[in-house]
């Protein structure tokens, strides 16, 4: 089965006393990366791409947070479930596809709550010189 979502929110709100929450029990390795330099592609102003595999383990998450650049992923092994910022949202199984949009917006959470290690192959668009992804707090229905 192919699947894509895109998972569109309200903006994160934070009080006083939020923090970031960070990932558990996941490993990532980088396969490639490339830069698109600003100019040479006239709808591109400047962007790096990295390919990396994720692994999460079970019962791991990638912890609450956000990319500045689109993300495009593909499930090799296991089975993702993906809340966004209403703390709902898809699951995804081997051979799904996933994207990601960009923006703190979009705040989300990758979890492994199967049996078996979950392997994703993600592409990462983030403009130049920017984080892969920014450690978010929770929404508040989380």
């Amino acid at each position: 089965m192919v699947g894509a979502a895109i998972v569109l929110g309200a903006a994160v709100c934070g009080g006083a006393t939020a923090t970031a929450t960070p990932g558990t029990d996941i490993t990532a390795v980088t396969l490639a990366q490339a830069q698109i330099p600003a100019g040479l592609l006239p709808f591109v102003a400047g962007t790096d791409l990295v390919v990396r595999e994720i692994t999460i383990a079970p019962g791991g998450s990638t912890g609450w947070h956000y990319h500045d650049g689109p993300v495009f992923g593909f499930i090799r092994a296991g089975t993702l479930t993906h809340p966004g910022p209403d703390c709902t949202g898809p699951t995804y199984h081997p051979g799904d596809f996933i994207y990601e949009p960009e923006g703190a917006w979009n705040v989300h959470i990758g979890r492994n709550q199967g049996p078996t290690p979950l392997i994703l192959d993600v592409v990462y668009a983030p403009p130049t010189a920017h984080p892969l992804f920014q450690d978010a707090p929770a929404p508040p229905c989380a």
